[in-house]
């Protein structure tokens, strides 16, 4: 399928499991140039209790999470949703990759809390600009869970296509992430920086 657009979408969460890996799902299957990342120092996902999590460093794989998960306890990972996470996950790419280790360049950031935003631009503001291009950093706040997720990816693929069908995005992202925000009833926060 050819891509819908040439614009280049990263989507970001803190951990690359969740979240931006359901809104990868929705809008490769729609066409979209979409790579995936997190922001954390390390892949946390929950464990047996609240103060318990399961850590991993980014670039254990997707698939080495599953089996020591399963291996962990097959049946609250089941009932929690996170073996499916990871099955789909799997079947998108190897393993959680960290933003802040990628040397690819997009058009469009988007991140799915405030928190992950501010590392984004912390990061980015950071870096030597290469070629001075245009980079849209958009934030949506979703919250970390399965539904959640489901809700964002569909809200993440709207904003896309409105995007999408921009004449000139650098001039019209303000009215297009405006007439977004009004429709999806959430606060959206946008910067730019270069790349």
């Amino acid at each position: 399928m050819a891509p819908l657009t040439d614009l280049r979408i990263a989507v970001i969460c803190s951990s690359n499991m969740n979240r931006s890996m359901e809104a990868h799902s929705f809008l490769a299957k729609k066409g979209f140039d979409v790579k995936s990342f997190g922001t954390g120092d390390k892949v946390k996902i929950p464990g047996s209790s609240a103060d318990r999590p399961n850590i991993y460093e980014f670039g254990t794989s997707y698939d080495d999470i599953y089996q020591d998960l399963l291996f962990k306890d097959k049946a609250l990972y089941t009932q929690n949703g996170l073996l499916h996470t990871l099955d789909r996950n799997r079947r998108i790419k190897t393993h959680p990759e960290k933003f802040q280790e990628t040397n690819d360049k997009f058009d469009i950031l988007i991140t799915c809390e405030e928190r992950v935003y501010d590392q984004v631009l912390e990061y980015m503001e950071s870096q030597t600009p290469t070629d001075n291009s245009i980079v849209h950093v958009v934030n949506i706040d979703i919250q970390d869970n399965l539904e959640e997720a489901t809700i964002g990816a569909f809200l993440i693929s709207d904003m896309c296509l409105m995007m999408a069908k921009t004449e000139d995005l650098d001039n019209e992202i303000e009215e297009v992430l405006h007439n977004f925000e009004e429709k999806c009833d959430r606060p959206i926060l946008h910067s730019i920086v270069f790349n």
